[in-house]
């Protein structure tokens, strides 16, 4: 009996010894942490459809360009590339030091990644078996050539050609879905390559326990290096949690278990900002705060379809639901003056052709009543009640704006939805006035403007209004082909004007990234896309 409790006590000195050995190597670990609230449902990046995926594949993969933290277009595993004087074809010249990492499917070493994996992970994103979700960016556009669309001349050199000019093509590669990944270990795995995932990005996967915690370790053998030819990235690892409560998150984020918080939620915004939007003091020495303009642009949208029986039919009931509420108050009291008030078109400040002298709904409520008249219903007796579709989430917002309009005779139904309903309804376009949002796919007013395209209707396409303009379809096809910047941008603002006149929406807002982390935390990157950029981060001791 002695001999055994004397095994059990060795056993338990062991156990706390290795644990506080673990303790003290992982005290000296630079571990970068953040929630991930939504989930992350696969590490594949030919699934990464939201932000939450696109945070983590492109913390494990690199494509053939990469964007900065101004949106443009720089080298990553293509060092250079010519585009053909048509426009139709992009040549890229590969490095030739970029390595996959470490993997059983390649006896535990590496393998250099080489032309033939772009051809083979391009192909996989049209391949109907894998059912992408980023299908869309070579085959739904219609500008890919199929004969054939991809082609590697040789282990350095890769070829994409298209059926006509793109403009924004070279900013859509940026994109997750145009990741590289290896056919030996994708094949391998096959659908269990989501939770296997293989990449040459800045991390390698260490573990995955689903809504509970993924860790990425640094990748020794990365190939990008800072400007003192030191080679990235800095940190050891990046811990990801799966907290569902945001105001859980929060807390964790002050008592610091969270290195990082993205975004503002109801939940904490007055405790944690001002009204004005600024740091309430008693944060200011402990954290910093970052914004930016976000590539999303919030809006209520009309169906424009003559069959259904809603008063907005009429356009001049569509510019009154315009001008009738005050969105600086509305981002003021509701918002904390977190983003701009939609004021100016469709597209969001932080995109070429974004126009601020073009002010479209300044708050009017004497146009209002005079568009009322003219429609025939003035100080809005007669007119029938009016459905607004929306989310629990933006329910404040769409009572703010029921209330407002209210005072100037417009009486507005506030339908609460769940999103997967509301999503349902909109895409079957049973919803004559709904709440949406759009976030950039890519950094280019195109991505916006096929909202409005008569041949992109929903389900087939984003055209969830089913706006239809000659007009407009007659420039945007035009400037998808123009590859003068400036030409196509004042294409791009009078399609936006054209837009704005026929009131298919009510722009509410364009949004802005909120970034806030500990003191000791540095070399955070980001852009307007809110990408999450952690190669240069530095996180010192307290």
């Amino acid at each position: 009996m002695k001999k055994i409790y004397t095994y059990i006590a060795i056993v338990l000195l062991a156990v706390f010894a290795s644990s506080c050995s673990t303790e003290d190597v992982n005290a000296d670990k630079m571990i970068f942490k953040y929630n991930e609230s939504a989930g992350i449902a696969s590490l594949d990046p030919a699934y990464a459809k939201d932000q939450a995926m696109i945070w983590a594949t492109s913390q494990l993969y690199n494509g053939l360009i990469q964007l900065d933290s101004n949106l443009n277009v720089q080298p990553c595993i293509a060092h250079s590339w010519d585009i053909s004087t048509d426009g139709k074809t992009y040549t890229f010249y590969l490095r030739n030091d970029v390595y996959f990492h470490h993997s059983e499917c390649f006896d535990g070493d590496t393998r250099k990644v080489i032309a033939s994996d772009f051809v083979y992970s391009f192909n996989r994103i049209l391949d109907d078996k894998v059912a992408s979700p980023g299908r869309w960016i070579f085959n739904e556009v219609d500008y890919i050539d199929n004969s054939p669309a991809f082609s590697a001349p040789n282990d350095t050199t890769f070829v994409i050609k298209l059926k006509q000019p793109f403009s924004p093509f070279l900013s859509i590669l940026g994109m997750p879905y145009c990741y590289v990944v290896p056919h030996e270990v994708v094949e391998h795995y096959g659908q269990d390559f989501r939770k296997h995932p293989i990449g040459t990005g800045p991390f390698k996967f260490q573990l995955w326990k689903e809504n509970a915690k993924l860790v990425m370790r640094k990748n020794p053998d990365y190939f990008e290096y800072d400007e003192n030819g030191t080679r990235l990235p800095y940190l050891d690892a990046v811990a990801v949690t799966f907290i569902i409560d945001k105001q859980t998150v929060f807390l964790e984020f002050i008592k610091g278990n969270l290195d990082f918080m993205n975004s503002l939620d109801a939940s904490y915004k007055d405790e944690l900002l001002t009204q004005t939007g600024q740091l309430r003091s008693k944060y200011q020495d402990r954290i910093n705060i970052s914004s930016q303009p976000y590539l999303n642009t919030e809006y209520l949208g009309f169906l424009m379809d003559n069959s259904i029986d809603s008063p907005t039919k009429d356009k001049r009931i569509r510019q009154a639901l315009n001008y009738g509420f005050d969105r600086r108050k509305m981002m003021k009291y509701l918002r904390n003056n977190v983003g701009i008030p939609g004021c100016y078109g469709f597209i969001p400040k932080g995109l070429p052709g974004f126009d601020s002298t073009m002010v479209c709904y300044e708050y009017d409520p004497q146009k209002a009543l005079s568009l009322l008249t003219e429609a025939g219903y003035p100080n809005g007796n007669g007119l029938p009640t009016i459905k607004l579709a929306t989310t629990a989430t933006y329910l404040d917002l769409c009572k703010y704006i029921q209330q407002q309009l209210s005072i100037i005779g417009i009486n507005i139904d506030v339908d609460v939805n769940p999103p997967g309903a509301l999503r349902e309804q909109i895409a079957q376009s049973k919803s004559s006035w709904f709440r949406g949002s759009w976030i950039a796919d890519y950094p280019d007013a195109e991505n916006y403007l096929s909202l409005f395209y008569s041949k992109n209707f929903c389900p087939i396409g984003p055209n969830y209004t089913h706006y239809q303009n000659n007009d407009f379809d007659k420039l945007y096809v035009e400037a998808k082909a123009v590859t003068n910047d400036s030409v196509r941008m004042e294409m791009y603002k009078k399609m936006n004007r054209l837009i704005m006149d026929e009131a298919p929406v009510v722009v509410l807002y364009y949004d802005q990234i909120l970034h806030f982390t500990h003191k000791n935390i540095s070399g955070l990157q980001s852009n307007a896309m809110n990408s999450l950029n952690l190669k240069r981060v530095v996180k010192t001791k307290k």
